[in-house]
């Protein structure tokens, strides 16, 4: 929940209620397409060692590229940013709005921690109605804190969703009566 964001989560939530008028709207969606195009320009835009792009990068901003890799990417490394970038003649002038720009580059250098965030959304998801057996015995599982497996106990969820949503409850502990009640279920099975 950044606030850098906020229009670009909200507005379309906004306008389904009713709440946002055309005027705001149509500047939510020239932002949101310049963003998108500018975006799509750098990811298409490849440097590498032996390019044009590549020489160019090491000759205006000093960097040294080993590998392939589109220009938004380069957005990641911490000595660069879009005003920086743009100074390469093949990639600027770059976009004129400032919001743009600075949208552009924020996105480019959480893009990472985004998709682990995504992933980590999907995976509790998956998880949220696997059961917990009635009586199930939390001593059972092996590397369970003591603090966690009493919060278990007292709580006794009947999900992993339910598990995950007590205060404290920490993704290791999960983790680990996941891998707990997979390996209980196999042997069941087997």
């Amino acid at each position: 929940m950044r606030e850098d964001n906020a229009d670009l989560r909200l507005t379309e939530t906004g306008r389904a209620l009713d709440l946002v008028d055309d005027a705001r709207w149509a500047r939510f969606a020239r932002k949101r397409d310049a963003v998108a195009a500018e975006s799509e320009r750098l990811r298409g835009m490849w440097a590498a060692p032996n390019n044009a792009l590549g020489r160019e990068a090491v000759a205006a901003l000093g960097i040294d590229l080993s590998r392939e890799t589109h220009a938004l990417d380069l957005l990641r490394r911490p000595e660069l940013d879009y005003a920086k970038l743009m100074t390469m003649p093949t990639l600027g002038p770059g976009v004129d709005d400032a919001d743009v720009a600075e949208q552009v580059e924020i996105e480019a250098k959480y893009s990472g921690y985004l998709a682990r965030q995504r992933e980590e959304i999907a995976r509790q998801l998956r998880h949220e109605h696997t059961e917990i057996p009635l009586r199930f015995d939390y001593a059972e599982v092996r590397g369970l804190s003591a603090e966690a497996r009493q919060k278990l106990e007292r709580a006794r969820p009947r999900t992993i969703g339910q598990a995950q949503r007590i205060p404290g409850m920490t993704p290791a502990a999960i983790s680990l009566l996941l891998v707990y009640l997979s390996r209980r279920r196999r042997s069941e099975v087997a």
